[in-house]
């Protein structure tokens, strides 16, 4: 079965090192949901928390499983907190990958926040090999929830 995944992290600290793990999901013929460009982005924080409420609600459906992309800022981040708390309450599946070693466009790396979301699976993407494991582990996530 196809599986279509939401990717929540925080877009400013995390962008270049979220895009690494969307490209792997979609080079091997997945969807992903939750990727926006910096200006359509600034746009929608302009409109306010409705707008970035309803953008996330949109991104959410249809998807079967949440994959939080954990970097140095991400336990912080209310949205991040809301799209976890919207999958729950969506009975999707959930789990957490650290990325926070995948080098940024300035070859950097960073420390990671924590182990969110708290209670379901926690991967590290270098480590674990993430590129070859993560359907294994969105798949996972997904059984898990039921779905």
């Amino acid at each position: 079965m196809a599986r279509r995944a939401f990717f929540s992290f925080k877009y400013k600290q995390d962008v270049s090192r979220a895009m690494v793990v969307r490209n792997s999901w979609v080079a091997q013929g997945k969807e992903a949901a939750g990727f926006i460009d910096a200006a359509d982005f600034e746009k929608l924080e302009e409109q306010g928390d409705n707008a970035i409420r309803n953008w996330i609600d949109d991104q959410l459906e249809g998807t079967s499983v949440t994959v939080i992309l954990v970097g140095e800022k991400t336990c912080s981040s209310r949205w991040i907190k809301y799209e976890i708390e919207k999958s729950i309450e969506d009975g999707k599946g959930l789990l957490g990958i650290d990325i926070s070693k995948i080098k940024n466009l300035q070859g950097n790396t960073s420390e990671r926040c924590g182990k969110i979301p708290e209670g379901y699976d926690f991967y590290l993407w270098n480590n674990d090999d993430g590129y070859h494991k993560m359907g294994d582990w969105i798949e996972k996530a997904a059984e898990d929830a039921g779905r």
